[in-house]
Parts: structure tokens; sequence; C-alpha cells
């Protein structure tokens, strides 16, 4: 079995240190990952909505976001009141979903005002890295960190020391 772990995100990452530890951890699971039937990697990114009003700049974003998700696959959303789990968990749920057949992981990442209620509502998993909120392109870095964690947690590797 493989499962492709999409991450469909609010904003563009510009250039820098931020951009530089995202890819180097993206560029660790699509190397690592397909290995163990996890990959290949995929990012989307949207542009934010320019609409004055929040409720209708998150309805628009959700829409480009629910456009890229596809049939059989666990619909995963960061929120800050979502729930938190240890590196462990996170990588037996991917594990879990992998064995299970599901086809896609699609992480979904809001911009500066959060996800509409709608794609919280539908998530199969709403994943917190804790109750402080975080910038969603730092989100964005630690996702993917997390991301190798668990490939390096299922295939051996002693990245993550338990």
């Amino acid at each position: 079995m493989s499962m492709k772990l999409f991450i469909g995100a609010v904003g563009r990452m510009k250039n820098g240190p931020e951009n530089a530890l995202f890819k180097d951890y993206f560029d660790r699971c699509s190397k690592a990952g397909p290995k163990i039937g996890l990959g290949p990697m995929v990012l989307s990114e949207i542009v934010e909505s320019k609409n004055p009003h929040k409720p209708e700049r998150q309805r628009l974003e959700a829409q480009g976001l629910t456009k890229m998700s596809i049939k059989n696959s666990s619909l995963i959303v960061l929120d800050e009141r979502g729930r938190s789990l240890s590196s462990v968990a996170f990588s037996n749920k991917l594990e879990n979903w992998r064995d299970d057949g599901v086809a896609q992981a699609s992480f979904l990442i809001g911009g500066p005002d959060g996800l509409d209620k709608s794609i919280v509502n539908d998530a199969d998993l709403v994943l917190s890295f804790g109750t402080m909120t975080w910038p969603h392109m730092i989100a964005r870095i630690l996702l993917v960190e997390q991301l190798y964690r668990s490939i390096s947690l299922l295939s051996g590797h002693p990245y993550h020391r338990i």
C-alpha cells in the first residue's frame, strides 16, 4: 500500500530561512517516505483571499483548499483548537490510514484567519501543535518535520529517539 502525503496551504512561502527549513524536511520526506508507502509528497499553495470580510475570506479559501482533495482521502486540518498527539500517536495514525488503503492524507493549513468551519467540521482529524497560535508558515514547518519524524519512526531510522 502507498499513501500520498498532500499539504494544501493558504499563502505562498517566500524565500528565506523558513522556506529553506521547510524544503529540507520536505525533501527528506520525499526521499524516505515512498520506501515505506508514504508518498509521494505534494505541496499546493493557494493565494490568500483579499475579500475584506473574514467569513467570506475563509469561505473562499476553503473552496480553494477543498478543490484539492481527492476521494478516499483522510482530511487533516491544522487548528489550535484541535487534538495534540504525540509523535508516536501521529505516526501510528498515518500507518493505520496507509494500511487501511487510504489513497491520500490531505493536510490543510489555513491563512492568517484560520480555516472555515465547514472544513474543520468535515475533517477526519483536527490537529493542534499546542494551544499557542503559530504563524501559518511555521505551522508548515512543524507539520513537515512531524511527517519526517513519522516516516523515521515507521522505518526504524534513529531520528526519533525513544
